[in-house]
């Protein structure tokens, strides 16, 4: 009775019978939900020409197929660095001309919409704006692809009710995005929900990708858990990358190297050529 209950209150999201997964395109070459694993990678937060573009070039020679870094950025503290905003965001298009990166990039006000989505390729919703309607339904109302990241305390069945605000406004493309929930473990940031990837590649057509350094907090579990999330079905992985970490603005502590990042790319190429598909 549950299940179904579920599936009326998010009847785009659920998987009818016979339904084939939902391929998501952004750009001209990347496409989610098919064999291809994608792969994006970046800094949280666009802190400088030179930083977003160095870091692009480093994650695209790595494999990367994607571009991503925060122009606004939601911040527990209003003291902390709260993103470039629209400079960021030519900052990002810069970067994109010199890689030809697609760019992902985190909208947090339903007035910022138009304006993001003139830049980005795709619109990031981030886990503290997964429960935020009004910002939901205006993605929907966009012609952008959408990612739409699981809120830390938010059940599989919320999480498809969000899909469904962004579905329901008439927006077909949504990627989904396990980034760990919050639990009585501390040894982590936050607790990578692997069990969900499985969960939803059964429940649900829409793509379904992973954010393992946001479940880690610290760049050393990073690639094990990226590599775990490839085992598990995941159609993607969110990887944060910066030049040079320690200096970073926000999420020092798991932003990988270039040079971490392209052993962790490694690594999960050949896991996914072990379940059959590519990275």
């Amino acid at each position: 009775m549950a299940a179904a209950h579920s599936k009326k209150k998010a009847a785009l999201a659920y998987r009818r019978p016979g339904q084939p997964n939902t391929l998501v395109e952004v750009g001209s070459h990347v496409c989610f939900g098919g064999e291809k694993i994608v792969l994006i990678g970046g800094p949280c937060a666009v802190e400088s020409q030179k930083q977003i573009t160095d870091t692009a070039k480093a994650v695209a020679k790595a494999g990367a197929a994607m571009l991503r870094g925060g122009a606004w950025k939601p911040r527990t503290s209003p003291y902390d660095f709260q993103g470039l905003k629209e400079e960021g965001l030519v900052m990002l298009a810069e970067a994109r001309k010199v890689t030809d990166l697609p760019i992902v990039t985190e909208v947090l006000d339903p007035r910022d919409v138009e304006k993001v989505s003139a830049v980005a390729d795709m619109l990031q919703i981030g886990s503290r704006s997964v429960q935020n309607f009004p910002l939901l339904r205006e993605v929907g109302a966009s012609n952008k692809p959408v990612l739409l990241k699981r809120g830390m305390m938010t059940t599989i069945e919320e999480w498809l009710a969000a899909a469904e605000y962004i579905l329901a406004a008439g927006n077909s493309q949504v990627v989904l995005c396990e980034r760990g929930i919050r639990t009585f473990e501390t040894a982590l940031r936050n607790t990578l929900d692997v069990g969900a990837v499985a969960v939803l590649k059964h429940i649900t057509h829409l793509p379904v990708i992973v954010d393992p350094s946001h479940a880690a907090g610290d760049f050393r579990y990073v690639a094990a858990l990226a590599r775990a999330a490839i085992a598990a079905g995941a159609d993607g992985l969110l990887v944060e990358s910066h030049w040079r970490p320690a200096e970073a603005l926000s999420d020092a502590c798991q932003s990988l190297t270039p040079e971490q990042f392209q052993e962790m790319t490694d690594q999960c190429r050949s896991v996914a050529a072990a379940i059959g598909r590519t990275l």
